[in-house]
């Protein structure tokens, strides 16, 4: 029994558990490299664990004799700089950042109407009358919600310039008359002609708030933030001041200006729509400066708020943060290894959540920490039920499925779940791989669009990456935004084709040559974040490779001692399996599993699992 404990913690401190990354010592090392543990697979640990070598590790390495492919490696490592990954269920080592997307004139803009001094007071009266009689009458027109006839004379004015001066109060115009046609790409991009412009610009502060709301219909945030920098905070309109002070801080979160984030982020109202995300932010900071106390109370803010959503599609929005704050406290007390607490929140995360499935993963490694197998093997029984397995992309129970299986000795079912997992995410590994390489370097920037149709787009059947690999890569809501916005697009495109051919051929004829030039920089863009999130998910996936070829030579070398045990045993008649005693408490009802699932049952299931260990 006891060689068997060894045999695992050897494993255990080879693959380490998630949410922590443990350093390395030169003894570890030397352990792995003295009982022949292959070195590509030693290098792979050391790579994993993230341990940066000081000179006097690196000598200690080649005074005992470790081959020079490990020595080289420790040297490098001890060049590099450690970086604090954010909380998450993996630790993965960071992928290579996606190539930066090519800026235009308005991108390089330091700030918006050049210089940026000044603004206009939100006390004044955005339509004092002023202009000429026909641009006034089509403002009455607008007024009077006559939009279509409104729309289609204010095009005209900017197509034949005759009114120059006034442009501004046209776009404005023409903006509002197309966001109550709800042809809200149209609108956002004539409101955005405006908010160029500049704080000295009257229609600037109107113009400003209805951005934030067509963001908040297309989910999409990705034209605020090429502008929100470039507005002095003090000019931040009033209707929309909470939203830009979030995007503000999640800018200069994402500079790694931590102190500035938290600043603008704690600005955010706590009756705001977008409070949650900001405490949510700043729960991530707090955790990066491992201030843990502050890092839950933050959490549990986002948990406790009670902020009225405006849609369905919002309520699901708020519904997610407090599952995802319950994930992050729950990773907390892990980090801190209070096992117990940690599954307490994790069972608080809402069945009906798409964070659940994680959760239960997440909860299967508290249980393991605490020795509870049993537990473990129940929870990931869910995830691989068929409510779960064909939808949800989590390799890494597969993992702890064979490092649970490996303590009790099950060898045959430790080889079945390496081998199933080879063959299904091997192909993965090698497509991701392969698609990758195409849009490395500068190059890749501009043909970052071309990523997005490859999967998006045009049809993929012969494709190996499965739909809950994208459903994992969606969870950015950056790039679901953007998708999101696109298919709106398309939506605004019908209802574009269903106008008057009078109407249709000139205003639509422009709303449509808008969104081309449009959808073609938010593929781009879409494009970039999904070689992001692919290089991130190739990564893993290496990881978990380098995770299974350990495990792999440890149940070979673990199967060869129990063989020479046996062998030097004398037989012994078997004996019957002795019955489980299947009683519990009174608020325990205890079935034995028949190999049916049972949705109400998705997450109780425990193993009854006896150690095949000698």
């Amino acid at each position: 029994m006891s060689g068997k404990y060894l045999r695992f913690a050897s494993v255990l401190a080879l693959i380490g558990a998630p949410f922590t990354a443990s350093a390395i010592t030169c003894d570890e090392i030397m352990n792995m490299v003295n009982v022949s543990v292959p070195t590509n697979i030693v290098m792979q640990t050391i790579d994993a664990s993230s341990t940066r070598f000081s000179a006097d590790e690196i000598r200690c390495l080649a005074d005992k004799g470790a081959p020079p492919e490990i020595v080289e490696q420790a040297r490098r490592l001890g060049a590099a700089e450690t970086a604090t990954p954010p909380p998450t269920r993996v630790t993965p080592k960071a992928p290579p950042a996606a190539p930066a997307e090519p800026e235009d004139n308005f991108d390089s803009m330091d700030t918006l109407g050049g210089d940026g001094g000044g603004f206009v007071s939100e006390e004044a009266d955005v339509d004092d009358g002023s202009g000429p009689p026909k641009l006034n009458q089509l403002v009455k027109l607008y007024q009077a919600k006559k939009v279509l006839t409104s729309s289609k004379g204010l095009y005209d004015l900017l197509e034949s310039n005759e009114y120059p001066e006034y442009e501004d109060k046209i776009n404005y115009y023409l903006a509002k008359s197309l966001y109550d046609l709800e042809m809200y790409h149209g609108a956002q991009h004539h409101f955005m002609q405006v908010v160029r412009k500049g704080p000295k610009n009257p229609y600037f502060k109107y113009a400003l708030p209805k951005l934030v709301s067509i963001s908040k219909i297309n989910g999409n945030d990705a034209e605020l933030l090429r502008i929100v920098d470039k507005v002095p905070p003090e000019a931040f309109p009033r209707q929309a001041r909470n939203h830009l002070n979030y995007l503000r801080g999640r800018q200069e979160y994402a500079d790694g200006e931590l102190s500035q984030s938290a600043s603008y982020l704690r600005q955010v109202s706590a009756k705001s729509d977008v409070y949650m995300r900001a405490k949510y932010f700043e729960g991530v900071i707090h955790t990066e400066r491992e201030k843990l106390k502050s890092s839950v109370k933050a959490f549990r803010d986002v948990y406790q708020a009670e902020v009225l959503p405006a849609d369905e599609r919002q309520l699901k929005e708020f519904e997610n943060l407090k599952d995802l704050a319950l994930l992050n406290i729950a990773r907390t007390y892990y980090g801190i290894e209070r096992f117990d607490n940690s599954i307490n929140y994790y069972d608080m995360v809402s069945r009906n959540s798409p964070y659940w499935p994680e959760s239960l993963f997440e909860r299967g490694w508290a249980e393991f920490m605490l020795n509870d197998l049993d537990g473990t093997l129940g929870s990931l029984l869910t995830l691989h039920s068929p409510y779960y397995a064909d939808l949800e992309f989590v390799p890494e129970s597969e993992i702890l499925r064979a490092i649970a299986f490996f303590q009790l000795c099950k060898w045959s079912d430790v080889e079945y779940i390496l081998g199933n997992f080879k063959a299904k995410y091997d192909p993965m590994k090698a497509e991701m791989k392969s698609f990758l390489a195409q849009y490395e370097g500068k190059e890749g920037a501009r043909l970052a669009d071309q990523a997005y149709d490859a999967y998006f787009t045009d049809p993929h059947p012969s494709s190996k990456l499965n739909k809950a690999l994208f459903g994992r890569m969606l969870r950015n809501t950056d790039l679901a935004g953007l998708v999101r916005h696109m298919d709106m697009m398309d939506e605004e495109t019908n209802l574009i084709d269903s106008q008057k051919s009078v109407w249709r051929n000139t205003v639509g004829a422009h709303l449509k040559e808008v969104m081309e030039q449009d959808r073609a920089r938010y593929k781009r863009k879409a494009g970039l974040i999904l070689l992001k999130e692919m290089a991130n998910q190739y990564q893993i996936l290496k990881d978990l490779g380098g995770q299974a070829d350990i495990i792999q030579f440890e149940l070979v070398d673990a199967q060869r001692k129990d063989y020479t045990y046996k062998a030097s045993q004398p037989v012994v008649e078997s004996r019957e399996d002795k019955v489980i005693d299947f009683a519990t408490d009174r608020k325990t009802i205890y079935w034995p599993f028949n190999g049916e699932f049972w949705q109400d049952e998705l997450g109780y299931y425990r193993y009854a699992e006896k150690q095949d260990c000698d």
